[in-house]
């Protein structure tokens, strides 16, 4: 993981990942770290969502994953255990290492605590429920009991009597308001005083209830109303403010999430219990755009002002968006022609393109059957390369990712990994890149390098890199090897890789205005036998 970002999200459920998209599109650098522990992931589906009703809540959460990650959103599996902050900068402590960044949204969630009734923890989220809106209509008409015993309880008896006229009311031995007891039984809801003492079963699946005097009350749904315990624990040393509530005690925000401090938003359930999972998109969402636009604001203060001492002003990512971002197209969009020509004599399959920048490479692989993950470190560039594979008809064959490669890791394995002129002018650790992709090739795959070899000034075409004088980032001229250089740096083990093609070809290439001239490509491809 990466030590700076703009905006740290702590929580990767609706709202976390809802805020995370959206910093994403903002062209934030942004790092979610998430326990992977959702509220709802005990529940099979979700109801009353827009666009996902009954979808279950697993595949929500994997598709705004899939969705943030194609904007360069950064996840790490881990647990934030406090944080420190002041007046520029917020520090996470995880278990992954500390991390900084200028601003922070939590959006961890809570823990919903079951009443102490044997059996009630084994039926949560399926026969055991606690808001109707989300499965009520799923028992509607049938036998249904509310548990009392928490302030929410008579509420609830009321709410639930909309979708059944079998209702039973628990009062778990509590003094029941005589007022609201009338109330209940003018609408037909029976009222039992003796406490639920067990959960019933019958072959694993929810039967009822046994109360203290042992008698058994069949039902098809118990509903209870839980303890909210936010998970904020890990915020205690910043003493934000808080608002009691009659369910408990939460961190205070403004409309827009903010709480008290001026770099930290909160949303979701963290700070609203009652927040369905369409509530906490719509708060993740603001919390991101109101957390970007105080970045913005703040962007604009520290030019006014001359300040240009963040860190992450001079990172290779920043240097990247911004040659993209300034520009309408970088490179033509086409394949690489001498890519091509030796992918041809492969049969298709998985295919890994390092630094695909917008995409050339990786469409034309699309097209001509492989499955492809494209990774470049420009959000910019990855946008441009995922509208074309869609414009092409091919954008279900491509995941693309927006990340820095020298922190990335692959997941799964691939019969090709390709880097086209994998050349960078600000600092690159290279060699350890592709080091790092090869071992995730499959026995029979190939790993193929195609770089610029300019052996005398002749090789040099009139548009190649010169040094930018007004660039942040310390800039180098990039180290271009020859195949045989190549072989030798990647430095992998003869007995499991075997070379397949070490030489260099001659083309004529089209530069950015145009211009042609003759250019020499260094051809690498390794086969792993083993």
């Amino acid at each position: 993981m990466e030590q700076h970002y703009d905006v740290l999200i702590v929580g990767g459920s609706a709202a976390g990942l809802s805020a995370a998209l959206t910093l994403g599109r903002a062209m934030r650098r942004v790092a979610v770290i998430d326990a992977g522990e959702p509220r709802n992931r005990f529940a099979p589906h979700m109801h009353a969502v827009l666009g996902n009703e009954g979808a279950e809540p697993g595949a929500l959460l994997r598709k705004g994953r899939e969705e943030a990650a194609a904007y360069g959103v950064t996840f790490v599996a881990g647990t934030a255990l406090a944080v420190d902050a002041d007046d520029r900068t917020v520090t996470v402590a995880t278990d992954q290492g500390d991390v900084t960044a200028r601003a922070l949204i939590v959006a961890t969630g809570l823990t919903d605590e079951l009443p102490s009734v044997p059996g009630l923890v084994e039926h949560w989220g399926t026969a055991v429920l606690h808001c109707p809106y989300c499965h009520g209509w799923e028992v509607r008409g049938r036998r249904i009991g509310v548990l009392g015993g928490s302030p929410m309880s008579t509420h609830q008896a009321q709410l639930v009597r909309q979708w059944t006229d079998q209702l039973t009311f628990f009062t778990a031995g509590d003094d029941l308001d005589p007022e609201m007891r009338q109330r209940l039984r003018a609408r037909g809801v029976e009222v039992i005083d003796t406490p639920v003492s067990a959960v019933l079963s019958d072959d694993g699946r929810f039967a009822g209830v046994r109360l203290d005097d042992g008698q058994e009350i069949a039902l098809d749904a118990l509903f209870a109303a839980p303890t909210p315990r936010p998970h904020d624990e890990f915020l205690a040393g910043l003493d934000l403010e808080r608002a009691d509530s009659p369910v408990g005690s939460f961190i205070s925000v403004d409309p827009t999430g903010q709480t008290s401090h001026r770099r930290i938003w909160a949303a979701g359930n963290v700070v609203n219990p009652g927040a369905n999972v369409p509530i906490s998109i719509a708060a993740g969402v603001t919390a991101g755009a109101v957390a970007n636009m105080a970045l913005v604001t703040e962007d604009f203060d520290d030019a006014v002002a001359g300040r240009t001492d963040r860190a992450e002003d001079t990172t290779p990512e920043k240097y990247w968006e911004g040659r993209y971002a300034n520009n309408h197209r970088v490179w033509s969009g086409r394949v690489n022609p001498t890519t091509a020509d030796v992918v041809a004599a492969l049969g298709p399959g998985e295919a890994l393109d390092l630094g695909c920048g917008e995409g050339g490479d990786a469409v034309w692989l699309a097209e001509h059957g492989w499955q492809v993950t494209a990774v470049d470190i420009s959000s910019t560039a990855v946008t441009r390369g995922a509208d074309g594979a869609r414009q092409r008809g091919v954008g279900d064959r491509i995941t693309w990712i927006a990340h820095d490669l020298a922190s990335w890791q692959p997941e799964g394995s691939f019969d090709l990994v390709t880097a086209s002129f994998f050349h960078s002018t600000v600092e690159l650790p290279r060699t350890q890149i592709l080091q790092r992709a090869a071992a995730h090739i499959r026995p029979g795959g190939h790993l193929l390098l195609v770089s610029h070899v300019f052996e005398n000034e002749d090789d040099i075409p009139p548009w190649a890199w010169r040094r930018d004088p007004d660039a942040d980032v310390p800039q180098q001229e990039p180290a271009l090897l020859t195949p045989a250089e190549e072989v030798a740096e990647l430095a992998l083990d003869p007995s499991h890789w075997e070379v397949v093609i070490e030489e260099i070809r001659r083309r004529e290439a089209v530069g950015p205005d145009g211009q042609t001239a003759k250019v020499k490509d260094g051809v690498v491809l390794l086969r792993r036998m083993t």
